[in-house]
């Protein structure tokens, strides 16, 4: 029997995933350890830089721009949001002095997340699922016993398609957070 679609798919997604928290974590430790705490202050501003970079390959994707190669650009996109996103965690750090702040950090997890879901697990998801089938056929077994064999890991990837329609609109949500808490900034620490 070949692996089920949680151990070859959805466990390294989730190791991927603990690496971003404890990478953030250990970040934050060892600023507080190293009383360097006032650097996580300003984290934020190269990694809400390096997210609003990213998005260049989703103007790609849409034809909004035509250059660049579209699979470097999701390498970057990729790339770029995880540290991104690791900055903005640091700059979150366990301060909970305003909730404008921690709700954008909310959404930016639930974004970053669907955002992996959507990379790392739709695409192998479908592929291991018509592997399964092709195995299962292979060895003689009916189409009814085929999609019994198949039944749990199919009912998983169903439910990942669905991914972007959390992606999108949480991302959306995300934007006017940050942006909220940018503006915010701006006025209180006498910026403007």
């Amino acid at each position: 029997m070949t692996p089920s679609l949680w151990r070859r798919h959805v466990l390294p997604f989730t190791i991927l995933l603990g690496l971003l928290a404890l990478a953030t974590i250990a970040g934050d430790y060892l600023l507080h350890r190293l009383n360097l705490v006032w650097i996580g202050r300003y984290l934020g501003i190269p990694g809400t830089l390096l997210i609003v970079g990213s998005l260049v390959y989703s103007l790609r994707k849409r034809k909004y721009i035509t250059s660049g190669n579209p699979k470097t650009l999701l390498t970057l996109h990729e790339a770029g949001t995880w540290l991104g996103s690791l900055m903005v965690l640091l700059h979150a750090g366990i301060h909970f002095n305003a909730i404008l702040p921690w709700f954008a950090t909310i959404a930016m997890g639930v974004n970053v997340i669907s955002g992996m879901v959507g990379k790392l697990l739709l695409a192998r998801s479908r592929e291991h699922v018509l592997g399964q089938r092709e195995y299962y056929q292979l060895r003689g077994l009916s189409k009814v016993e085929v999609e019994r064999a198949v039944f749990w890991d199919a009912v998983t990837l169903d439910a990942m398609t669905k991914w972007r329609k959390v992606h999108i609109p949480i991302f959306i949500v995300f934007s006017v957070l940050a942006i909220g808490h940018i503006i915010s900034i701006f006025l209180f620490w006498g910026w403007v």
